[in-house]
């Protein structure tokens, strides 16, 4: 137990700003993780990808994938859990959408990230 008037450290980060001025919260920092984890497959990737051009049914995902159904369901589940996507049901298809097309956003820093790797590389290859 901590004394009162004393800090944890964890206490003490969480009423820090970070550099953007917010106030640093372990728990949006794990919510955060949720979601970058749920995108960390290639498959997840290409379908979150594909979902930009619009709506898609489960069978076209998995075509898309090439893995069994079970495994795209799997692979919905968990983006849809993180909040990345949401679904619908017309008869027997189910439809994926992406609930916040901002995420692809995130994969143009990727790209950034990449870019700015493969240069490094090649200006250190040169020296």
């Amino acid at each position: 137990m901590v004394p009162d008037g004393l800090l944890t450290v964890a206490n003490y980060l969480a009423k820090m700003p970070n550099s953007m001025g917010h106030t640093m919260n372990p728990e949006a920092y794990k919510q955060k993780a949720m979601v970058i984890k749920a995108m960390a497959h290639p498959s997840r990737l290409l379908m979150l990808d594909a979902l930009a051009e619009g709506e898609k049914c489960v069978c076209e995902l998995q075509r898309l994938v090439g893995s069994d159904l079970s495994t795209v369901s799997k692979h919905l589940s968990v983006m849809k859990n993180a909040g990345l996507v949401a679904d619908r049901k017309e008869g027997l298809q189910v439809y994926y959408r992406l609930r916040v097309p901002c995420v692809l956003r995130f994969f143009d820093c990727v790209e950034a990230v990449l870019r700015e790797n493969s240069a490094a590389a090649a200006r250190a290859l040169r020296e």
